[in-house]
């Protein structure tokens, strides 16, 4: 009876201390709250919001939300954290210097403790509270595109989604998108002084023709094969896919912008 009585007060005061913390967490995710107010109660509570943190909006099918609530107030504890119920999601607040990274594996841990996929949409918030209620929303936007998408079960920020990412973000890091799409021609092209960027664009504008490319870059249609040949080689095998060569012009056509005379992507 003793040991029952104990587990029960164990368990009274973790409900009672979740309860606080979802309801800290409500407070954070209001655009009108006052910051240093609600820095102090996380405080109290060990959440040391000075450190950059991330956003988790979670999503689950086959798991009531009460379950997947307890599984992310556990996770919560464990990363001194905070856990809640937000505009009917199960949110998470954590500490994160890569929430790219963290997203898909809270996405498995999560999966495995409630049995079932579990979807997390994810976006960095940077120290102190302010930049919670934005990040929340972009993290909302997250969520809705994994799952419009199909992708039950994985965890992702906008900036992971390539170019949806960029049509979906609040402010959009343009000239990382096309870093991290065009990153190895460019830098190619910067060691060698080669102007395979020029050639891709042209490839893209001509219908992907070898002739008509070579007409265009006034080369022959050899030199066209192993510039080609070479992008493959930086950009890997599946560069001309759907997907992959819709990525790619965009890419183009934002560094084609960028370049010119005037403001830039970041003005």
């Amino acid at each position: 009876m003793v040991t029952a009585l104990l587990l029960l007060l164990r368990r009274s005061v973790a409900e009672t201390e979740d309860r606080i913390r979802g309801e800290l967490l409500g407070d954070l995710l209001s655009p009108a709250a006052d910051p240093d107010g609600l820095a102090d109660r996380a405080r109290r509570l060990g959440v040391e919001l000075a450190r950059p943190h991330a956003l988790f909006v979670l999503h689950s099918d086959a798991a009531p939300r009460p379950r997947l609530l307890a599984a992310a107030a556990h996770h919560a504890r464990e990363r001194r954290g905070l856990a809640g119920v937000h505009h009917d999601h199960a949110v998470l607040l954590a500490p994160s210097q890569d929430p790219g990274t963290d997203a898909p594996s809270l996405a498995a841990a999560l999966g495995r403790a409630v049995g079932g996929p579990v979807t997390v949409g994810a976006a960095g918030a940077g120290p102190g509270p302010a930049g919670l209620p934005a990040a929340h929303a972009e993290a909302l936007r997250c969520l809705s595109t994994l799952r419009a998408l199909g992708r039950t079960g994985d965890g992702s920020t906008l900036a992971d989604l390539g170019f949806l990412g960029v049509l979906l973000g609040d402010r959009p890091d343009l000239s990382g998108y096309v870093r991290a799409v065009l990153g190895p021609v460019l830098d190619y092209d910067a060691r060698r002084g080669s102007d395979l960027l020029r050639t891709l664009r042209v490839w893209f504008a001509t219908g992907m023709s070898q002739s008509r490319a070579k007409d265009a870059l006034h080369v022959h249609v050899n030199t066209v094969v192993q510039r080609l040949e070479r992008i493959g080689q930086l950009l890997g095998p599946d560069w001309q896919s759907p997907d992959r060569a819709l990525e790619l012009q965009l890419a183009l056509r934002l560094h084609q912008v960028s370049t010119r005379p005037g403001p830039t992507m970041s003005e």
